[in-house]
């Protein structure tokens, strides 16, 4: 849905869906290039487009504005910022690129990000888990072991998110951690657009199982290898 062709909001519509509506319909548009750069939008024409407050409109600007999507200039309202100003780790940034024309390159940037990150946080997790974390992480792996041969994709996406932020989170660095969000909307966004197979492959399986043994064990060679060897399948995969 286009910010232009948005529906009025209903009065009994809840304040947080139409919040997010104006978000998903302006910002795909910034996204898309509906809107370009040094597009100016407008409170008041906003409000009237929307059929909201100008509370809610300023509200929804704030935190476009804090995705470096748009930026607001006296005298001449509110104005789309260039494509490299975005902030790209944003999770809804990331799920509105997934979504458009671009799709293939955001998948194939997050993706190299993840192959930079993801071994070096196994490797961490290795050394620095608690007990409970590592009793976890292979939990996990065998209930996406369960669920991957069921075919059950949906639960199967639960886990593996929870599966990937766990390590992260466990690597003791607040940064790989700060990346959890990034790494579930591209383990989602797999999902969504049908580049997941209906059963996931048994060599993804297997690699899974071995990073969680590895950082069970405290190898932490074995849990980096075993990372690197899961993601470059994951790589395959992007077309």
């Amino acid at each position: 849905m286009t910010a232009q062709s948005a529906k009025p909001h209903s009065p009994i519509e809840p304040a947080e869906v139409f919040y997010s509506r104006i978000l998903d319909a302006v910002g795909r548009d910034i996204i898309n290039g509906t809107l370009p750069q040094g597009s100016r939008l407008t409170i008041d024409g906003l409000q009237q487009q929307f059929g909201v407050s100008r509370t809610v409109v300023r509200d929804c600007m704030r935190i476009l504005e804090s995705m470096n999507l748009v930026f607001s200039k006296r005298r001449i309202g509110i104005v789309v910022q260039a494509r490299e100003r975005w902030n790209v780790y944003d999770a809804r940034v990331i799920r509105w690129r997934l979504g458009g024309p671009g799709r293939a390159d955001q998948f194939r940037s997050l993706t190299q990000l993840r192959c930079a990150v993801e071994p070096a946080a196994a490797l961490a997790a290795a050394g620095n888990a608690t007990q409970e974390e590592r009793a976890r992480v292979v939990e996990l792996a065998a209930q996406l072991r369960s669920l991957g041969e069921s075919g059950k994709l949906d639960e199967f996406l639960e886990v593996d998110i929870e599966f990937h932020a766990l390590i992260l989170k466990a690597s003791g660095n607040e940064m790989f951690s700060a990346l959890t969000e990034v790494v579930a909307e591209v383990l989602s966004g797999r999902t969504r657009h049908g580049l997941m197979p209906h059963n996931p492959r048994e060599h993804a399986l297997a690699r899974h199982e071995e990073v969680a043994a590895a950082i069970s064990s405290g190898d932490v060679r074995a849990a980096e290898f075993s990372m690197t060897s899961l993601l470059a399948e994951v790589r395959q995969a992007i077309p």
